[in-house]
């Protein structure tokens, strides 16, 4: 269906389909969105304002994100389904990031909340290094399987800390 490649400010895009580069670019722009406002979420003051405001706009892009990898996935099914799965797993933490943050249990729900989300940006960061490390400077002289791991040998770590000692993780459970 997407024969042909399509070269765009030195990164070759494997079709030279109008409605392919459509929704590439369409994914391109949610998901530097979602890099952006799950960035500024984590760092900001948790809580109603900054923190859930782009937490929100994270999870509505990452849902339109998942949405368009499900459709180039399936345009080149034998290619990407292995970002289809990846794709798959960062909406998935994210829903029960979202879902847990809904609870009434705070302890609970903050348990998961950072969980889920912070797994869902290691694997929103996974798919794209796997699908375009080879052509960023750097990341293509590191072997393939750098490029599969780095952002949760980067990320995991910074969620354990965040869940032994973030201030609202450590009230004594009821």
């Amino acid at each position: 269906m997407t024969e042909g490649v399509t070269a765009i400010a030195g990164i070759e895009i494997p079709s030279t389909s109008p409605v392919f580069l459509i929704i590439v670019g369409f994914h391109i722009l949610l998901g530097l969105t979602c890099v952006v406002t799950g960035l500024v979420a984590m760092m900001s003051p948790k809580g109603r304002g900054r923190h859930s405001n782009c937490g929100t706009v994270y999870y509505w892009c990452l849902s339109a994100v998942f949405a368009s990898a499900t459709a180039l996935s399936a345009m080149r099914w034998a290619e990407n389904y292995h970002l289809f799965a990846i794709g798959a797993l960062s909406f998935g933490t994210a829903l029960l990031g979202r879902a847990a943050a809904r609870q009434p249990q705070p302890r609970r729900r903050f348990d998961l909340h950072v969980t889920g989300m912070g797994l869902s940006y290691i694997f929103l960061l996974t798919a794209f290094y796997v699908d375009n490390g080879k052509n960023l400077p750097l990341w293509k002289e590191l072997p393939a399987i750098v490029l599969w791991l780095l952002p949760a040998v980067v990320g995991i770590p910074i969620i354990v800390r965040v869940l032994l000692r973030h201030p609202l993780l450590r009230q004594p459970r009821n």
